[in-house]
């Protein structure tokens, strides 16, 4: 599958290229603290970081149709990644996304402009039906990703993932192509996205052992 490079702004995304695997080092390196909490993490027992080898699995997911891996560039320079994962047609025609960016551009609009990009490519370029996103209860700044994206709650799934060493809940998000026949880029650049779109019932909040909202 040929991956193609989509920008907006100053924000692309674009094929991820083993030459990259130098500069996703360094950025995993430098934003260890930033990230580590939200990493999935394998139950077996740890392994080493491998830049490189995490591309090439990626690459081949890529050359067998189950993924679509994208690096972030941010002004011209790599800054994370957006990841299409488990890419399924007929039927479901889904996938769901993940995705990070370091530490020092979050605030820019960089992780919510790269995710609506994914998201479009796959609705209208690819022809899927429903993209999923699953986070971390206590990662705020990926919720509020969601938030200003309007992906649509859907539930609490108990010890989904395993991240920084332990199985973890997670809240699922999910938009179908149905609901954004303008697209989600142009949807939230007009700020049109309803504001109660990925609000997470105060039942699922307290399951989840967050605060509950006020008001």
């Amino acid at each position: 599958m040929v991956l193609p490079t989509l920008t907006e702004g100053a924000v692309s995304i674009r094929p991820i290229r083993l030459r990259d695997s130098r500069a996703l080092e360094r950025e995993l390196v430098e934003n260890r603290s930033w990230l580590r909490k939200w990493e999935a993490t394998n139950p077996l027992g740890p392994r080493a970081v491998d830049p490189r080898g995490s591309i090439r699995a990626l690459l081949a997911n890529s050359r067998s149709g189950g993924g679509l891996p994208f690096a972030i560039d941010y002004r011209g320079a790599f800054v994370g990644q957006v990841n299409v994962s488990g890419l399924t047609y007929g039927s479901l025609s889904s996938a769901s996304i993940g995705y990070w960016v370091a530490e020092r551009v979050a605030g820019r609009g960089v992780t919510p402009t790269a995710v609506a990009l994914a998201t479009d490519h796959c609705f209208f370029a690819l022809g899927l039906h429903r993209i999923e996103i699953c986070i971390r209860p206590e990662n705020a700044p990926s919720l509020r990703v969601i938030e200003k994206l309007g992906f649509r709650y859907e539930g609490l799934r108990r010890r989904y993932i395993h991240i920084d060493g332990d199985w973890r809940d997670h809240v699922a998000f999910a938009l179908t192509v149905e609901e954004l026949p303008q697209g989600v880029l142009r949807r939230w650049l007009e700020g049109r996205v309803p504001s109660t779109a990925s609000r997470i019932p105060d039942a699922d909040r307290a399951a989840a052992g967050l605060p509950l909202r006020l008001g």
